[in-house]
């Protein structure tokens, strides 16, 4: 596995943010997405296109993963990145990193069977496993910066304000 070297770009970054205004250091990401058949949607992030489905047993037509799954595997994949870029940093020898993420969904919510039963997730558990010979006390120490600084684990973690609106018109949103 090839060695990310992140360490100085990370110290020179860190210095210039620390000097950016809110504006200067805040990004914006985007998503588009359009409803295409059944419960199959397109998305379209950047250059990439992904299928969304339901799985058949939920009504789909299972040719791609769910939008519950997707914020399990956006949750996994943000922890492995985050780990890599912090152990380069701290100077944490990490050999590997994966993560396992799974959720319990009472579909009583999402089907609106039953009153003030929540539609999305009761409970999101996740198993980091690392593949590396630094001391327990740096392992702690590398864990704790990364549940303080993955951005989908503070997202999981702390309410964030979403407004949605909608708008007519016979024009599909282009996935």
């Amino acid at each position: 596995m090839p060695k990310f070297i992140f360490k100085e770009a990370y110290n020179l970054k860190r210095a210039e943010l620390a000097a950016a205004t809110e504006e200067q250091a805040t990004v914006t990401f985007a998503s588009q997405s359009a409803l295409q058949e059944g419960f199959r949607t397109e998305a379209r992030i950047r250059d990439f296109t992904l299928t969304v489905d339901e799985p058949k047993g939920l009504g789909g037509t299972d040719t791609g993963p769910n939008p519950v799954e997707l914020v399990l595997a956006a949750l996994g994949t943000c922890q492995e990145i985050t780990y890599r870029l912090y152990a380069d940093a701290l100077g944490i020898p990490l050999d590997g990193v994966s993560v396992t993420v799974e959720g319990d969904v009472d579909l009583r919510g999402f089907f609106a069977a039953k009153g003030g039963v929540r539609a999305g997730y009761r409970e999101i558990r996740a198993t980091v496993r690392l593949d590396s010979t630094a001391p327990e006390q740096d392992l702690q120490r590398l864990k704790e910066t990364v549940d303080s600084h993955c951005p989908v684990l503070d997202m999981l973690s702390n309410p964030v304000p979403v407004a949605t609106n909608i708008q007519v018109g016979r024009e599909p949103v282009p996935a």
